[in-house]
């Protein structure tokens, strides 16, 4: 027998691990589960009846087009269907975009620290990853806009910025567009998009409209409370849409999912009573952690974020003791996603007991 291994590609070696939110344990008392930015409410009622109904027909292959589930989608955001590309989860339609735009000495600039898919997704797909340091916790858009060369091919703007919750507005993000190249595609990630309460912050499906290099991500896995079933989108114009179809693994999205995405947008006031409940829930938690001493950065997302340097492993360790998982990057931070009260209160106390304030 040969003593040779299978070869495969060397990126493997140097592409990071996507890592995701921590199960929690809980010795004693309830686990709460803070590490997935994920909504603490199951899906409604009505959309619980419809996926019931749907797994009947689980022996079916879906609709590899999505074209009822692309329809709603077109009609909530007052869009051309032929605009609409989906995807398993906003991260599925995201690979979709980047192996649609990547070649050999392709550059994908977005800023660092941000959704830590980024990094992986670009060097699977052979392009050459181009980060751009944070500024106060935020997207430096001018250093981003010096950052773009001739080989720069996709942009990354993730608003709200995972991890850090912060915003880029209005004007400033209107400026970048500008400087962007016409050839080069750029992506608003939005996938927080309806936790936003800062009136100044533009809504992409706004923007992309007149610009032909611009589209949009959405998911229903936050605030629709979908995650298990990865379901996202994409909203671009039509030579933008059609090659993000082009690329899509054939039915990567299920009929369940499909269903429960028209049954939520259905449902989306109902729905959005209770992202109003996060929204005051992520305030009331940043203004404890200010008032015990925190530096907590403005946040429009459904978690905070927490710079703790060299004590973010020992933060996440007392969580951990408390039955609280939160998501530490080791020597910067640590995001904590807002859950039910309760689970709240109790990271709080964690946070008031931990002995390091930045």
């Amino acid at each position: 027998m040969s003593d040779l291994s299978p070869r495969f590609r060397p990126v493997l070696d140097t592409v990071p691990v996507y890592k995701p939110g921590k199960v929690p344990v809980a010795t004693s008392g309830e686990a709460h589960k803070l590490s997935s930015n994920e909504s603490p409410y199951g899906p409604l009622p009505s959309v619980l009846e419809v996926i019931a109904e749907a797994c009947n027909d689980v022996n079916r292959y879906p609709d590899n087009g999505a074209e009822a589930l692309t329809a709603a989608i077109a009609k909530r955001f007052a869009v051309p269907a032929e605009h609409i590309a989906v995807g398993a989860g906003s991260v599925g339609a995201l690979k979709q975009v980047i192996e649609a735009v990547s070649d050999p000495g392709a550059e994908v600039l977005y800023a660092w620290r941000s959704f830590e898919a980024y990094p992986q997704l670009v060097g699977l797909a052979g392009a050459t990853p181009v980060q751009v340091p944070l500024q106060g916790e935020t997207h430096d858009l001018a250093a981003m806009a010096k950052a773009i060369t001739p080989r720069t091919r996709l942009i990354l703007v993730c608003n709200p910025n995972n991890p850090t919750g912060t915003v880029v507005r209005g004007r400033e993000l209107v400026d970048f567009l500008d400087q962007v190249p016409g050839d080069c595609l750029v992506i608003l990630d939005e996938a927080y998009r309806e936790y936003i309460r800062d009136p100044m912050v533009p809504d992409g499906v706004d923007l992309y409209r007149d610009r032909p290099n611009v589209a949009v991500l959405r998911t229903f896995s936050k605030a629709y409370g979908l995650a298990g079933l990865r379901v996202g989108f994409l909203i671009g114009h039509p030579q933008v849409a059609e090659a993000v179809r082009k690329t899509m693994l054939p039915f990567t999205v299920n009929s369940v999912a499909q269903s429960a995405a028209i049954a939520s947008l259905a449902a989306e006031n109902e729905l959005l009573e209770r992202v109003e409940t996060v929204v005051k829930e992520r305030d009331r938690v940043g203004e404890a952690l200010r008032a015990d001493g925190w530096t907590v950065p403005e946040t429009e997302a459904n978690f905070v974020w927490l710079r703790l340097g060299d004590q973010t492993t020992a933060f996440a360790q007392a969580c951990d003791a408390a039955g609280i998982s939160v998501r530490p990057f080791a020597g910067e931070g640590a995001r904590i996603s807002i859950g039910a009260r309760a689970a709240n209160d109790a990271f709080l106390a964690v946070a008031s007991a931990f002995p390091y304030r930045p």
